[in-house]
C-alpha cells in the first residue's frame, strides 16, 4: 500500500515538474514573439536588446527604447510589461533595473502603476507555480514545520494584508521567498496580490525617481538616499501600525 501511494506522489511530482517546464517553454516562446515583433532596429543596437543586470546595461537599453518609445509605445510597453512580468514569475533578476528604466521611459504615474502591477501579476504567478510544485515538495520533506508555520499564518489571517504590506516594503525577506512560501502557509492570493501591489508602491516610487535621472547615475546605490530610506521606514510603521494597535487593545481588554 505504501508503495503504491508512494509511486502515486512519484508520478503526481513528475507531472508538476513537466507541466512546469512547459508552463515555462511557453512563457519564453510568448517572450520571443513580443521581441520578433519589435519594430526593425538598428544592427549596432541589437547587443543592447537584453535583459539589464547592470546600470551600464539599463542604460544602453532605455537609450535604444527611447528612440523608438514615441512612434511605438505599444510594442515598447509590451515588451516591458511581459519581460517585468517574465521576471518576476520565474523569480529571475534583473527587475530593479527594469523598475529605474521605467522612470526614464514612461510618466511617473504610468511608470508607477506599471511597476505595481507587473511586480503584483508575476508575484502572483510565482505564487501559483509554488502551489502548483512547491507545496508538495515541501509537505513531502518537512511537513512538521510547514504545519505550524501554517498555523501561526492562519491565527493572524486577519491582517494578512498587512504583513504583506510590511514584508514587501521591508528588505527582511527577498520577495521571491515570499512569493514561493506563500501558498505553501495558505495565504490567500487575493490578500496576497493587494498586499503585493500596494507594498511594492514605496521602494518603486524611489527606484523610479532615480530613472528619471538614469544617465546621472554611476552605480545603483545613488538612487538610495536617507530620504529614501526614512520614506520607507515611515509607510513600512504605518503598514504594521493597525496591526500593532489592535493587538493593544486585545490584550487591554483582554
Amino acid at each position: 500500500m505504501k508503495m503504491k501511494t508512494r509511486k502515486k506522489e512519484m508520478r503526481s511530482t513528475r507531472k508538476s515538474f513537466i507541466l512546469l517546464a512547459l508552463i515555462f517553454a511557453s512563457s519564453t516562446i510568448m517572450m520571443a514573439l513580443v521581441y520578433y515583433n519589435f519594430p526593425e532596429i538598428e544592427p549596432d543596437e541589437y547587443q543592447y536588446i537584453k535583459l539589464p543586470k547592470s546600470l551600464d546595461d539599463a542604460k544602453d537599453l532605455g537609450r535604444v527604447l527611447s528612440r523608438y518609445r514615441e512612434n511605438n509605445l505599444f510594442a515598447v510597453t509590451a515588451g516591458f510589461f511581459t519581460t517585468y512580468v517574465f521576471l518576476q514569475t520565474f523569480a529571475i533578476p534583473g527587475s530593479i533595473f527594469l523598475s529605474i528604466l521605467s522612470g526614464f521611459l514612461f510618466y511617473f504615474p504610468i511608470a508607477l502603476f506599471l511597476v505595481c502591477l507587473c511586480s503584483s501579476l508575476g508575484a502572483s504567478f510565482c505564487y501559483l507555480l509554488s502551489d502548483l510544485v512547491g507545496v508538495r515538495l515541501v509537505r513531502k520533506y518537512i511537513p512538521d514545520r510547514v504545519d505550524k508555520w501554517a498555523s501561526t499564518v492562519e491565527k493572524h489571517k486577519d491582517d494578512i494584508l498587512n504583513y504583506i504590506i510590511f514584508l514587501r516594503i521591508t528588505p527582511f525577506l527577498p520577495n521571491w521567498f515570499i512569493n514561493i512560501t506563500s501558498p505553501v502557509l495558505k495565504v490567500s492570493l487575493t490578500p496576497f496580490f493587494i498586499g503585493t501591489f500596494l507594498g511594492v508602491a514605496p521602494p518603486s516610487f524611489v527606484a523610479i525617481q532615480a530613472g528619471t535621472t538614469l544617465y546621472q547615475l554611476t552605480y545603483y546605490g545613488e538612487a538610495v538616499s536617507w530620504t529614501s530610506i526614512l520614506v520607507l521606514a515611515f509607510f513600512a510603521i504605518l503598514s504594521i501600525l493597525p496591526v500593532l494597535l489592535k493587538n493593544k487593545l486585545r490584550e487591554k481588554y483582554e
